[in-house]
């Protein structure tokens, strides 16, 4: 063996990256990030950074971020399904809305027996089959399935509702036409709600996505 031999020193460098070409290391909060987006993860990006330099996503009505400034601390837990049911193109796959409503009044739902009827914002019947045919020549309309935790206790269902599409009305900006029914015929009663997809400036009703995921159960 050489004396050059015994010369060998090892010199620890930066571990670095071993994906990708041209692909950064990532922090610890990226992995997560990225992982939960293959999962559908949708909300808020944990880091806060910026979209594009405006900031997170303003598109609708009802964004979260304005919302949750007046949200108090949830006294109920409250679980909702939300489904936006296109009329039209490549992705309608519904029934048509008469059948969907006719379905909702089915025999066996309601809590004392009596056939079921859907009401509107002033509490009284409403009219399903004018709502159905204002709602033809629109893009689209909202479903809600709204079940909160304590409904089999509370006095009066329907104001329930009322209360909370009063308040959503006020998140959204605008006025809403919708209908709704309360079904008792499982362990856990719950409400539908159907609502048109018109603003009360006759525009298309565009909420974000922040309030339909998150904005509607916490007002709930």
């Amino acid at each position: 063996m050489s004396k050059r031999d015994n010369d060998l020193r090892i010199r620890p460098g930066r571990i670095r990256d071993r994906g990708a070409r041209g692909q950064k290391a990532r922090s610890f909060v990226g992995q997560v990030m990225c992982t939960a987006k293959k999962a559908g993860h949708t909300g808020y990006r944990f880091d806060g950074a910026k979209h594009n330099g405006r900031g997170k996503s303003r598109f609708g009505r009802g964004r979260f971020v304005g919302v949750a400034r007046g949200l108090s601390r949830t006294q109920r837990r409250v679980s909702i399904k939300a489904r936006i049911v296109r009329h039209r193109g490549a992705r309608y796959r519904s029934a048509p809305l008469a059948k969907r409503i006719d379905y909702l009044k089915r025999d066996g739902v309601t809590r004392d027996g009596r056939d079921a009827a859907m009401s509107n914002r002033d509490g009284n019947a409403a009219d399903e089959r004018a709502f159905a045919s204002a709602c033809e020549d629109d893009r689209h309309h909202f479903r809600f399935i709204i079940s909160p935790e304590d409904a089999g206790s509370m006095d009066d269902v329907r104001a329930f509702t009322r209360d909370l599409m009063d308040q959503a009305e006020r998140d959204l900006g605008t006025q809403l036409d919708w209908i709704a029914v309360d079904h008792w015929n499982t362990d856990n009663p719950h409400i539908h709600v159907l609502i048109r997809d018109r603003a009360d400036d006759g525009k298309d009703l565009v909420i974000s996505r922040d309030y339909i995921s998150r904005g509607f159960r916490a007002r709930a």
